[in-house]
């Protein structure tokens, strides 16, 4: 019996023209899928990403990036070695935004 491969689903994660150069990211924002899952293999769970990182984000958000880039591994690690940055750099880049943000 031939296998069959069912595509899954990121009900949070597209990728849209113009958007972060074409790269997935969390619907409604421009937060990459690589941003999120560089926290994660820095050893960050999805609630402290959520709490420390990204507070604007609920879990399953956070749950399907981390989705997303399991099954596609290859083209998120190229992506976080295109965009590597240190957590020091990566923290005052979001304390920067927070700033710009807050009303």
């Amino acid at each position: 019996m031939p296998s069959v491969v069912a595509q899954v689903k990121h009900p949070y994660v597209i990728k849209r023209r113009g958007v972060c150069g074409g790269k997935p990211v969390i619907a409604g924002t421009r937060i990459p899928v690589w941003a999120i899952a560089g926290w994660s293999c820095k050893g960050y769970s999805a609630e402290r990403i959520q709490r420390e990182i990204y507070p604007s984000l609920g879990l399953a958000e956070i749950h399907d990036a981390l989705s997303y880039y399991h099954g596609h591994k290859e083209e998120i690690d190229r992506q976080l070695a295109e965009n590597s940055l240190s957590p020091r750099e990566a923290r005052r880049r979001q304390a920067q935004w927070r700033q710009s943000h807050s009303s």
